[in-house]
């Protein structure tokens, strides 16, 4: 991986850039390829956030919640440097359509789960195909798009969230409530075959008119070290679970094979926040991991301390959908490359506003729907920030390079998610929110659980602010 990049001739648009947006010319189908793809994975994610909580007390596994989230980021981890060595070498159609059909896979598996682990096994599954389909995405934007329309596609990327924001916890939640959880995740499959018929032509023509790349050696040691760091994590999760006294050796084991891997898998000084690339890298995984560690537990705090049935709960999250595009469309304005620095910034403390905001629904006398204007300020901060942290590492990558610095991003991302979204289940199980549900299937988890979990992602989206004045490469 390298930064030469940052100054370099941008050499793998579709065409000679002649001017035009993401919707003309040679990109119109290319973009409504990709961003159909998008769209698969926003209906997902927003359907899981609502059927969630009820799908884990029905699986009696409340004590296993934060699991069915990292756990796909876990393996997602394993997927992202397959993906970018895979891209490297033979393009990114390959691993883009073979993810989304293990993507379908897990969710037929978590949809038929008997038990929480089968469900987390699904979700595992899932973690796969998601990581194989985004490091593609990437590499797609990265060789098909001249750099001035970058912005643009990623602005769709969020635009493409803006439905599934505002229908899918209305109908997963509908769904959930007559129909059951599973078919949450047993629909959802059907969509694949849009994507699919959408993106084949686009991306053929889009490699043809590809001019010859260096091919990427496939690095077998860096995919050992993605094994590494995925098996690590897991176990780092498992002893979380544990809290006795015999989860000290898979915590000592899983750290052993975590942190080395992880050295091996990001750009030198990523985890010291060295200037330029590797903070850039990092500050993907601090927004991701905070953010969505906090949201995770929204609609749960949603259902139990306010009984709110699982539509409204996942209707919270919407606005934040909503307002993650318009966040993204910002960064994406002419005028805002100058002010990237600022914008990633801002980002970080309007997320930690909206995280700090969200745990205010604990108070009784707060309305309801303050967990919802929080998560509209949240994800105009995470719209700016991650849009443009995704743009400069486009910038600070050599062509060649998109694929291992996307996957690298990327791995952040789910690194990120994978140790604190973990960690928030940690603190929910030794607070008690576990057990509350164990000893009583309809029985409120403590609020301080929730309570100190809003404020530990509090902190770290404040750390991210304080660290983001170092992605100006130095000298």
């Amino acid at each position: 991986m390298t930064s030469t990049a940052a100054t370099a001739p941008d050499r793998t648009a579709l065409t000679p850039d002649g001017g035009g947006g993401v919707l003309g010319g040679p990109y119109r189908a290319l973009t409504l390829g990709i961003v159909s793809v998008v769209l698969l994975l926003a209906f997902e994610a927003t359907a899981v956030n609502t059927a969630m909580p009820v799908a884990a007390r029905q699986l009696d596994g409340l004590g296993l919640y934060a699991f069915a989230f990292s756990g796909y980021f876990t393996t997602t981890l394993f997927a992202l440097v397959v993906s970018g060595q895979w891209c490297d070498r033979s393009g990114p159609m390959a691993p883009l359509f073979s993810g989304i059909a293990v993507f379908g896979t897990g969710l037929v598996v978590a949809g038929t789960a008997v038990g929480m682990w089968p469900f987390v096994a699904g979700r595992a599954i899932q973690g796969l195909g998601g990581g194989l389909v985004i490091v593609a995405l990437y590499v797609v934007v990265g060789r098909a798009f001249p750099e001035r329309l970058r912005p643009a596609v990623f602005a769709a990327f969020s635009a493409a969230w803006v439905l599934p924001s505002i229908l899918g916890p209305v109908v997963a939640g509908a769904v959930t409530q007559h129909l059951g959880w599973r078919w949450v995740f047993l629909a959802v499959p059907v969509l694949i075959l849009l994507p699919l018929a959408v993106m084949g032509p686009a991306l053929r023509r889009a490699e043809r008119a590809q001019p010859p790349q260096r091919a990427g050696v496939f690095d077998r040691s860096r995919t050992w070290a993605a094994a590494r760091a995925a098996v690590g994590a897991a176990l780092l999760q498992y002893a979380g679970q544990r809290l006795d006294p015999v989860a000290l050796l898979p915590a000592a084991l899983g750290a052993a094979l975590l942190v080395p891997a992880v050295l091996r898998l990001l750009p030198a000084g990523t985890l010291r926040a060295a200037r330029g690339l590797p903070v850039v890298i990092l500050l993907r995984g601090v927004a991701a991991g905070a953010f969505f560690a906090a949201e995770a537990f929204v609609p749960l705090m949603m259902v139990t301390q306010r009984n709110l049935s699982p539509t409204l709960a996942g209707m919270t999250l919407t606005s934040g959908g909503l307002s993650w595009a318009l966040g993204s469309w910002l960064q994406g304005r002419p005028r805002a490359e100058r002010h990237r620095e600022a914008m990633i910034r801002l980002g970080f403390v309007l997320c930690a506003v909206a995280i700090a905001g969200a745990a205010l629904v604990l108070v009784p006398a707060a309305p309801v729907w303050t967990a919802a204007v929080a998560w509209a300020v949240g994800g105009v901060g995470m719209g700016m920030a991650v849009s443009s942290i995704s743009v400069l590492m486009m910038k600070l990558s050599a062509p060649e390079d998109t694929g291992a610095n996307s996957a690298a991003l990327q791995l952040s991302d789910a690194l990120g998610n994978v140790l604190l979204i973990g960690l928030a289940g940690v603190l929910f199980a030794a607070l008690g929110g576990g057990s509350a549900a164990a000893a009583a299937q309809d029985a409120p988890a403590p609020a301080g659980s929730f309570a100190v979990i809003f404020l530990v992602m509090t902190g770290v989206a404040l750390l991210g602010a304080l660290v983001s004045g170092r992605t100006r490469a130095a000298g």
